[in-house]
């Protein structure tokens, strides 16, 4: 099985989601497109890593809900024991960065401020996702992380990172409009 496969039994180790549901819950981890991700749920199907259930629509066309298998369940643990490939980054602001003596003071400055504003949308974006976890009992109220043995353990060490690396972001891009601001 490749990694994207890997990645549908991890978004159905904890509910049941149809594929376009599955496609939206895999974007911030790894982009995929409706026609990578439905040919791999017809062969997790085939190999009995999931299974599936019709649900009929009365506006659309009849929908197939995924779960997972005891034996997607035991792959899934396999996986987990595994070592994590190296991540894979790809930032076309880092192209542009190892090259901005090409461009003038003013062009560099609205390239970091419009990447800021994307950073400080997205810090919002995880504040409120944080927000609305402790406020439906996802995560405790007071701030501290769920059980390990919690469905929701995952969840929170992911929105804790990116929570961390947008501030972090910010910083060094807060830090970069300032060093070209000093530089005129």
């Amino acid at each position: 099985m490749n990694t994207l496969s890997y990645g549908l039994l991890s978004m159905l180790s904890q509910a049941s989601f149809s594929g376009y549901d599955l496609m939206l819950k895999t974007q911030p981890f790894w982009p995929a497109k409706h026609s990578q991700i439905y040919p791999l749920l017809a062969s997790l199907e085939r190999e009995e890593y999931v299974r599936f259930e019709h649900v009929a629509q009365s506006e659309r066309p009849d929908k197939k809900v995924y779960s997972l298998t005891d034996k997607g369940k035991q792959a899934l643990r396999e996986w987990l024991q595994q070592p994590a490939a190296d991540p894979v980054t790809r930032d076309e602001l880092m192209l542009k960065a190892y090259c901005l003596s090409y461009t003038d003071p003013d062009g560099a400055s609205r390239l970091f401020a419009e990447r800021l504003e994307y950073y400080r949308r997205k810090l919002r974006r995880h504040e409120a996702t944080s927000c609305r976890f402790r406020e439906e009992g996802d995560f405790p109220a007071d701030g501290s992380a769920p059980p390990f043995d919690s469905p929701r353990f995952g969840s929170y060490v992911l929105l804790e990172k990116a929570l961390r690396t947008a501030r972090l972001n910010i910083e060094w891009t807060e830090w970069a409009l300032a060093l070209i601001a000093n530089s005129r």
